[in-house]
């Protein structure tokens, strides 16, 4: 059984492939396929990409003598769909048109289900994504914001949360359905949940603007300075929005969404670079602190993962801020590729159903 999974970045396109022999599963070809700044801005939108990007993994698949017929399974990341349960979804008719047409926001994960599918349809099989962004479990309580009108929103990296836990579960012995986690994924969005019985009843929006900040995004403002920044007239609606996500947390004060390069600012003792990681990690550990307060005592672990979970200047002064709040695990990097493979796998042979969008 082969099992091809794509992760669509911004400026790069994840793409893996992996062979499953009776209880395991071995990935045979992985790359991180890099596209050049000047290529991506002659694409208007996401849509024109598509062939682009359709390319490139075919010429992965090339490069590896995989033939597009051997693959049993195709499944991309899940992009920006109406919120969802968490699962396996066909990528459907429906599906194709939300995503092409961005009906629910604009981002690189929307080609992941587009590009399988446009794959999988060449040799008659179906595509699939596996616990999208939109995944919304969230209990009603956290979703009220403080002005009516105005509703928190379940927007997260919903795929790794729930493959770590799952490990985590695995590891203890204990049921996912059974264990109180708070898992915080570090990357260039930083997302906190609070997963209760095998559900992620908190979280915070890691994409427009709440939270902790992260390498490029604000996190939660303060409301009457971002109001009084948007009547100045100095910005556009668009140039606001690219503050709050991909312009903002400690690129708008370092210049740099790159946490190695950061360390090498630490390394140099610049002082600005020390006090925007303090601060990053002080906000980080008060998200989770927060949803401590909401488990009220019936904490089984804390869970740390993300690509930043491999930064020790990051990683070792969030764990002495909250290492009195409970357990500490730590599973570094994002490992989207081997969960998607993980629900591709579960649903082949037949331990898991496909939900219809």
């Amino acid at each position: 059984m082969r099992i091809l999974t794509i992760n669509p970045g911004s400026t790069s396109t994840k793409v893996a492939v992996f062979h499953v022999v009776k209880d395991k599963t071995k990935r045979i070809a992985k790359a991180t396929i890099r596209h050049d700044a000047t290529t991506m801005l002659k694409f208007e939108n996401l849509a024109e990409q598509l062939p682009f990007r359709q390319g490139v993994v075919v010429e992965f698949l090339h490069e590896y003598d995989i033939e597009l017929s051997s693959i049993d399974g195709f499944i991309g990341r899940g992009g920006l769909l109406r919120p969802l349960e968490s699962g396996l979804y066909r990528v459907n008719e429906a599906m194709i048109s939300e995503l092409t047409s961005n009906t629910h926001g604009e981002h690189a994960s929307n080609l992941g289900g587009l590009i399988a599918h446009a794959l999988a349809e060449q040799v008659d099989k179906d595509a699939y994504i596996a616990d999208p962004v939109v995944v919304d479990e969230m209990e009603d309580v956290a979703r009220f914001s403080g002005l009516n009108g105005v509703e928190r929103q379940s927007l997260f990296h919903a795929l790794n949360q729930k493959a770590v836990a799952r490990t985590y579960s695995e590891e203890a012995g204990i049921p996912y359905e059974k264990l109180h986690l708070i898992i915080a994924h570090l990357g260039g969005g930083i997302s906190v949940g609070y997963h209760k019985l095998g559900k992620v009843v908190d979280v915070n929006n890691a994409l427009d603007g709440d939270g902790p900040m992260s390498p490029e995004r604000s996190g939660t403002l303060p409301v009457r300075s971002v109001v009084e920044m948007c009547f100045e007239g100095h910005q556009t609606k668009e140039e606001i929005l690219k503050l709050v996500k991909g312009y903002g947390g400690m690129f708008s004060y370092l210049n740099t969404k790159d946490a190695e390069s950061v360390s090498d600012m630490l390394a140099d003792n610049r002082v600005e670079a020390i006090r925007v990681v303090d601060a990053m990690v002080y906000q980080i550990a008060k998200e989770i602190g927060a949803l401590h307060a909401a488990t009220r005592g019936q904490l089984d672990a804390i869970i740390l993962t993300g690509g930043l979970a491999y930064n020790q200047d990051i990683i070792q002064p969030l764990i002495e801020t909250i290492d009195h709040l409970g357990d500490i695990n730590i599973y570094p990097g994002e490992n989207e590729l081997e969960s998607l493979a993980f629900n591709m796998r579960a649903y082949l042979e037949g331990r898991i159903t496909a939900r219809e969008y």
